[in-house]
């Protein structure tokens, strides 16, 4: 992922409505869920939520496709996922990392002395 592209998501998700239906969205999985259910879950109102949905969308963030007269909104979770990439790069000094983390990220625990 381009910085250009990490920061156009991470400004989309920089927004509590955003970030609310973002997070809906990935907890509906493939699926995704249809406009109004997700001003439902979000307590969003639908003149708001349509301009949060379209931020989400410029963003790379969220995907649409029309499915009879609904909407169905999904995450973009490729774009989820590359962006978590960049984020963590560089993680642990270009070590590669594990959930818990490696040797180079430890903190220094020998003894020092006090002056």
């Amino acid at each position: 992922m381009e910085t250009k592209a990490a920061l156009a998501a991470l400004a989309a998700l920089a927004q509590d409505s955003r970030l609310a239906i973002f997070r809906a969205l990935v907890q509906a999985g493939p699926a995704g869920l249809a406009a109004g259910r997700i001003g439902e879950l979000t307590g969003i109102a639908p003149s708001s939520l349509s301009f949060h949905l379209k931020e989400l969308a410029h963003a790379g963030m969220a995907d649409s496709q029309q499915a009879g007269r609904f909407v169905i909104y999904t995450a973009n979770f490729s774009t989820m996922n590359a962006l978590l990439g960049f984020l963590t790069d560089n993680c642990c000094g270009g070590n590669p990392c594990s959930p818990v983390c490696s040797p180079a990220c430890e903190p220094d625990t020998t003894e020092k002395e006090l002056p």
